[in-house]
């Protein structure tokens, strides 16, 4: 039986790809410090008998030894999340972030354990050739806007990746995720699809950031977690960075008017200007948008599930947690 050890595994998207593994019949060893997982995110998988759950960091390089030792493969999804943390905690951003995937790596390569290391859109910065595709430059700001110390810290785990399959043989793979939601996800840290739908469910005001021109793709972390295995498991991905995510784009003032329309609520758009809502030094992108083609290569990878769709689902397990 394969070994999986999840790092992140109690978060939003870990806990999803650690129920997909354990319903594949494999076995599945967590590790998170719940600073933004949550161990209820695991209860429909509690019982499975061939789940092991650890609450630690992984920067404890002790325990990190025994657990990457006991694997076959590692998914590392342990990061800094949401883009309020990622302003508000800028030093727990960089330390998780690089220190804890240098421990992850380093431990890796000793036993040659194959790592997909999960990465993020924010890493293509300011660039404004969309879609974004991964042999794109990569445009960051300035030191003095906190945002962009998640863009960097992610490239560098970019790097480390990289590097240790170059020059020391280590079966990785990189995923940068783009905008993925579905249920489990909170609006804690920012994420704007389950915040919208708590607001319209409340029949409170929706916050719209800036004038909600700007545009996301998300994809139901169904689609995600499909793509990741497939990287996971596809050779010729080993060595190589990957989008995954969805290409249908929508405007946030739109994809707020939808969700408004899906939970039948009297709420109105409220728009909010960055400043109010971060700071100053906050900067936001006017698009951001995949390039699907490299992964509908090699995988044949293309998102199933659409935007209303995505909605639905998210509606439906918030109404589900008033139950």
């Amino acid at each position: 039986m394969i070994n999986n050890l999840i790092t992140g595994g109690s978060g939003f998207v870990g806990s999803h790809l650690a129920e997909a593994l354990l319903a594949a019949g494999e076995s599945v060893t967590v590790i998170d410090d719940l600073s933004t997982g949550a161990i209820r995110n695991l209860d429909p998988v509690r019982a499975n008998p061939h789940l092991k759950v650890h609450i630690g960091n992984i920067m404890d390089v002790p325990l990190m030894t025994e657990l990457v030792d006991r694997a076959d493969r590692i998914w590392h999804l342990a990061a800094a999340v949401g883009v309020r943390l990622i302003v508000e905690k800028p030093v727990h951003t960089i330390e998780t972030n690089i220190r804890g995937t240098e421990v992850v790596l380093s431990l890796a390569a000793r036993k040659a354990r194959p790592v997909l290391l999960t990465s993020t859109s924010e890493v293509y910065g300011k660039s404004t050739r969309v879609p974004f595709s991964e042999g794109d430059d990569l445009v960051f700001g300035s030191t003095t806007r906190p945002r962009w110390s998640y863009a960097c810290s992610k490239a560098i785990d970019e790097f480390l990746a990289l590097a240790y399959h170059a020059e020391r043989g280590l079966p990785a793979v990189v995923a940068r995720l783009f905008n993925t939601v579905g249920p489990r996800q909170t609006g804690q840290y920012g994420m704007v699809i389950p915040r919208f739908v708590r607001q319209a469910l409340a029949g409170e005001p929706l916050t719209v950031y800036g004038d909600g021109s700007q545009t996301r793709a998300f994809a139901d972390v169904s689609d995600v977690v499909r793509g990741l295995i497939g990287l996971m498991n596809a050779p010729a991905a080993t060595g190589n960075v990957f989008n995954v995510g969805n290409n249908q784009e929508i405007s946030i003032r739109e994809l707020a008017e939808k969700i408004i329309a899906r939970c039948h609520s009297s709420s109105q758009v409220q728009l909010v200007p960055f400043e109010a809502a971060y700071d100053e030094n906050f900067e936001d992108l006017a698009r951001r948008v995949p390039d699907l083609s490299k992964i509908g290569a090699v995988l044949g990878y293309a998102p199933r599930m659409g935007i209303d769709e995505i909605i639905s689902g998210v509606v439906e397990w918030t109404r589900s947690l008033a139950d």
